[in-house]
C-alpha cells in the first residue's frame, strides 16, 4: 500500500510510542525481507505456472476476466504473466502482494472492492483511494511499474538502501531498521511499517515460494562464501574450508536465495575439520570423527596410535557441545579414524570403525562413499575380532540411481526419496554430474520415503 502522508504519521506515531527494537519472528530479519534478484526475476513463472498456481490456491481470480484500457480481455493470470514480462518485476512477486494486500490469491469469495484495489495502488492511509486506478489490470500495472522504478531510481524516494530509519508500526511500537538492498527499501517505500505489512510478504513469500531441502544439503547463497549444512531441520555454518571439505565433496553445494536460508533456525557450526584432534582446558584429548567425539585415554594410546602433538588444537569444551560421545581410544583399539579392510581369501570387503564391521554388498560403494579411502588386505582371523553390524548404506545428501531404471532417489534421514522430475531436480540446485551410478541390492537397503516435491 503507498502512503503519501508518511512524515505527518511518523511525528505523530512517535509520540505516542516508545521506539524499542522489536522482533515478532525469530527467521524474520526486517532489514532484508526479499533479495534484489528475487523481486527483478520477471521469468520465474509461465502463464501455466501462474494459472496453476491460482487454481490450486483455490482463488477467485483463476477464473476472473479483466479488461485493459484498450478494451482487451484476458484472464487474471494472463494480466499477471504479461504486465510482470512487460514491467520487469517477478510475478511471483505480484501474486504476493496481491495475498499480502487483499487476499486475492486466496480468497475464493473477494468482495468487489478487493478487486479494485487488488495491490494497495493509490490508497495511501488516512485517505480515500483515487478511482484513477481502480480495477485489477490497472492495479497489477502500476503497481509493478512503481516497484520497477524503486528499483532503477532509488534516489527519488525516501528509503534507500544502507540507510537508517525509524519505521512505523501497525499495532508495536516503531522499530530501527536499516534496508540491506534495494528491494527491501522498495518495500517499505511501498508500504512504510515492519508490521504488519511487510513482515506479512515476508511470512507470504516464505509459505509461497521458498524450498524446503532434505538432510544432508549443502547450501550456499549465490555470491556469498558461507556454505550451509541442513542437519535436522537446522542450518549450520562450516566455520573453515577444511570443515567443510573434509566431510563433503564441494561440488554438492547447491546454489539457493537468501529467502530459502533464512527459512531455517540456525544451530550449531561447524568448525573442526574431520579426524582433528583437540585438547579442552581439563587436558583431555579427543579425536573427532563424523559427530562423535572419542577420547584419547593416555599419552601412551596417544603415541601407539601414531599422533602427531604438533596437530593438536586447544579448544574449549563448549565446542564439543555438538559432539557425541564415541567409543575411548586406547592403545590397543584399531583403525581410529575407521578402514576397508578386504578379506584375502573370500576377497570381501568391510567398513571397520569403533569396533564393528560393516560388509559392502557391492563395489560401487567404492566409488561413491569410501572413493577417498585405500583397501586393507586383511585376514579372516583379524575380521572375525570385531562384531559384524548391517551392511553400508548410503549417506545422507547422496544423489543415485541403478543401471536398470532411469529413476533418480536422494537419500534422506536413511529413506530413499525419488525426485519426480528433471524440473524438480534443477529447481532444487541439483547437478547432474552429482548422480552416482549404484547397484540395486545397495539402493533397497533403504525403505521409500516420500517423493521429493518444490513449492508452488
Amino acid at each position: 500500500m503507498r502512503y503519501k502522508n508518511f512524515a505527518t504519521l511518523f511525528f505523530l506515531s512517535a509520540i505516542l510510542f516508545l521506539i524499542v527494537p522489536f522482533v515478532a519472528h525469530a527467521d524474520f530479519d526486517p532489514n532484508y525481507i526479499i533479495g534484489d534478484a528475487e523481486i527483478l526475476d520477471s521469468s520465474a513463472m509461465s502463464l501455466n505456472d501462474i494459472q496453476t498456481f491460482l487454481t490450486n490456491k483455490g482463488s477467485f481470480i483463476a477464473t476472473y476476466t479483466v479488461t485493459d484500457p484498450n478494451g482487451n480481455s484476458m484472464t487474471a493470470a494472463q494480466a499477471i504473466y504479461q504486465l510482470s514480462v512487460a514491467n520487469g518485476i517477478n510475478p511471483k512477486f505480484v501474486l504476493v502482494l496481491l495475498q499480502k494486500e487483499q487476499s486475492l490469491t486466496e480468497d475464493p469469495h473477494p468482495s468487489q472492492s478487493q478487486l479494485d484495489w487488488a495491490a494497495g495502488y493509490g490508497c495511501p492511509d488516512g485517505s480515500g483511494c483515487n478511482d484513477r486506478w481502480r480495477g485489477l489490470w490497472k492495479q497489477i500495472n502500476s503497481a509493478t511499474l512503481q516497484f520497477r522504478d524503486y528499483m532503477d531510481n532509488p534516489q527519488l524516494y525516501s528509503f534507500k538502501a544502507g540507510q537508517t530509519y525509524t519505521i512505523l508500526n501497525t499495532d508495536k511500537p516503531p522499530m530501527i531498521v536499516t534496508p540491506q538492498n534495494l528491494a527491501t527499501a522498495a518495500l517499505y517505500n511501498y508500504t512504510p511499517h515492519v508490521y504488519n505489512g511487510n513482515y506479512n510478504f515476508w511470512h507470504i513469500w516464505q509459505r509461497y515460494f521458498t524450498q524446503d531441502y532434505l538432510n544432508g544439503s549443502l547450501l550456499q547463497i549465490s555470491g556469498d562464501p558461507g556454505v550451509w549444512l541442513i542437519d535436522n531441520g537446522v542450518k549450520r555454518p562450516f566455520l573453515t574450508r577444511s570443515a567443510l571439505t573434509s566431510r563433503f565433496d564441494p561440488s554438492r553445494i547447491q546454489l539457493v536465495s537468501k529467502s530459502d536460508l533464512d527459512k531455517y533456525p540456525k544451530g550449531d557450526p561447524i568448525q573442526f575439520a574431520q579426524y582433528a584432534i583437540v585438547r579442552i582446558p581439563s587436558g583431555r584429548i579427543y579425536l573427532l570423527v563424523d559427530n562423535f567425539k572419542r577420547r584419547i585415554v593416555s599419552p601412551l594410546a596417544f603415541k601407539t596410535l601414531g599422533f602427531n602433538p604438533a596437530e593438536i588444537v586447544q579448544v574449549q569444551e563448549s565446542d564439543l557441545n555438538s559432539y557425541l560421545d564415541g567409543t575411548v581410544l586406547t592403545e590397543n583399539s584399531t583403525y581410529p579414524t575407521g578402514a576397508l579392510l578386504q578379506d584375502k581369501k573370500t576377497g570381501g570387503v568391510f567398513w571397520v570403525d569403533q569396533g564393528i564391521k560393516q560388509p559392502l554388498l557391492d563395489a560401487s560403494l567404492l566409488k561413491t562413499k569410501f572413493k577417498n579411502n585405500k583397501i586393507i588386505k586383511s585376514t579372516s582371523a583379524e575380521l572375525a575380532t570385531y562384531t559384524t553390524g548391517d551392511p553400508v548404506r548410503l549417506t545422507d545428501g547422496d544423489i543415485v540411481r541403478t543401471p536398470d531404471s532411469p529413476a533418480v532417489y536422494v537419500i534422506e534421514n536413511g529413506l530413499k526419496r525419488a525426485i519426480g522430475s528433471a524440473d524438480v531436480f534443477t529447481k532444487l540446485g541439483y547437478k547432474w554430474s552429482n548422480v552416482f551410478m549404484i547397484a540395486n541390492t545397495i539402493l533397497q537397503l533403504h525403505a521409500d520415503g516420500a517423493p521429493v516435491v518444490v513449492n508452488q
